[in-house]
């Protein structure tokens, strides 16, 4: 407010009168200004529950995928040795795994090689394969066997820079030099593991044929033999290139860590059906309901005492939500299986509105997992007979799409406050106007008033002027 002088020549209280008569018409802004702020604490409120919904539907997800209610568990009873993982196609069974041999891959070594040694020109051909009776069987990719060639050149003057050549031919076998105080060796090994991991040497010039491989030990001699992982499993004999037995059964796959003890009692491998995993989705689906279900509680009260109203007291949006919700979780489930409701599996509504899990009833259910996947899972032509979790799911993206419930909720109320601030900005032009017009007034009126104290300071000195005359 603008400093003003009025009243000073008249002795009004202009400003208190200017300051109450703005008061009075500033009484609608301060209405809208409460508005706003109701409109702004909706917006938060389902801005809340937006994010509980979010929840719920990620718990609703994890319920809905038949892997939750039929996946496996695999456990080992040495762990240090065997371990693994079984997917919900894997037979519920055991396995005793001996693991009699790790897989390796080749690595050859050539004797020790004098600084200054003629190398090069020349050339390497390195083939990867498996040695037989008959020598060397080359992989095969696309028709060709595996192989690879560096050139050597009478620059290469050193090992180190015939490691960095085959290095840099980026083949299935690695190059490094190891030094001590006796000289320098070519060391060459294969970079992935297997009876198929072995390769030959083909050396082409003087110089390089020291470092020449067929399979027989010559001035490049094995130290490391390629060969596969061996393992009996239910007494079979099993072999992998790699120490992963993939697939071994179906849904099954192995991974070994270490050779078997002698005398050693055999790992045994247990798959059975996941209920904790089931369970806790269960359980996270519960907490997530729960507060929800009290947070929409809350914020649709209203206590007749204190005369207090939740957030969204009377929302329509809020008390179809809560309906909603109920009707769903209190519905079917899919066909098919020996449950037709949560209850029957130990899940209930208590009087609070919340649910609440009896974990006896519960753990009988999860010893029925195929029951339990058919009552939530079920996803058919005919909505209506949809698994439990499945409609809920539908549910949830529904409130949560765009164009959906809470997408158009927000909507409307970010419209309703977009109009709340141009009225009250229109409220405020309008009270600025008032105020200055008023002003103005009372601005005359105190010039008037100022005028007439004059005159009549004026009067009365001229009478008692004239009273002194006449006495």
């Amino acid at each position: 407010m603008a400093i003003s002088s009025v009243g000073i020549g008249s002795g009004l209280e202009v400003e208190t009168i200017v300051k109450q008569l703005v008061a009075l018409e500033s009484k609608p802004i301060a209405a809208l200004q409460t508005k706003a702020t109701g409109i702004n604490t909706q917006i938060s409120a389902f801005s809340q529950l937006k994010s509980q919904i979010s929840n719920l539907q990620d718990q609703v997800d994890k319920l809905a995928k038949p892997a939750t209610w039929l996946g496996n568990t695999l456990t080992s009873s040495n762990s240090a040795q065997v371990t693994g993982t079984a997917t919900s196609s894997a037979v519920q069974a055991t396995y005793d795994v001996e693991v009699s041999q790790m897989a390796a891959g080749q690595t050859i070594g050539s004797g020790l090689v004098a600084s200054g040694t003629t190398l090069g020109p020349g050339k390497l051909t390195i083939s990867t394969g498996t040695y037989g009776a008959n020598g060397l069987t080359p992989n095969t990719k696309d028709g060709a066997n595996v192989s690879f060639s560096v050139d050597i050149t009478a620059e290469d003057d050193s090992l180190a820079k015939i490691a960095a050549k085959i290095n840099a031919a980026k083949g299935d076998v690695s190059a490094t030099v190891l030094k001590d105080h006796t000289g320098e060796r070519l060391v060459l090994q294969s970079k992935t593991t297997g009876v198929n991991s072995a390769f030959s040497v083909e050396a082409e010039g003087a110089g390089l044929q020291q470092f020449a491989y067929n399979g027989t030990d010559g001035t490049m001699k094995r130290s490391v033999k390629a060969q596969d992982t061996l393992a009996k499993i239910n007494g079979i004999d099993m072999a992998s290139h790699t120490n992963v037995f993939e697939e071994v059964a179906a849904g099954v796959t192995l991974t070994v860590a270490q050779k078997s003890a002698a005398d050693a009692a055999p790992v045994r491998i247990t798959i059975a059906n996941d209920t904790a995993t089931a369970k806790t989705a269960l359980k996270n689906l519960v907490e997530s309901y729960n507060a929800l279900s009290s947070a929409l509680k809350t914020m649709t009260a209203y206590d007749k005492d204190t005369k207090a109203a939740g957030t969204l007291q009377g929302d329509s949006t809020a008390v179809n939500l809560q309906s909603a919700l109920r009707r769903l979780l209190s519905g079917p489930g899919g066909e098919g299986g020996e449950f037709t409701s949560l209850s029957q599996m130990g899940i209930a509504f208590q009087k609070d509105g919340t649910l609440q899990i009896d974990d006896t009833k519960l753990d009988k259910a999860l010893k029925d997992p195929d029951s339990m996947s058919k009552f939530f899972t079920a996803d058919v032509a005919d909505a209506s007979q949809d698994g439990f979790a499945v409609r809920l799911k539908d549910f949830t993206s529904g409130m949560l799409a765009t164009g959906g419930t809470f997408s158009t909720k927000d909507e409307t109320l970010k419209n309703a406050l977009k109009r709340n601030t141009a009225d009250q900005e229109r409220q405020t032009a309008r009270v600025t106007a008032y105020e200055a017009r008023v002003r103005a007034q009372y601005s005359r009126l105190d010039t008037q008033m100022a005028s007439l104290k004059a005159l009549d300071t004026y009067v009365a000195q001229q009478v008692t002027t004239w009273n002194k005359s006449t006495s």
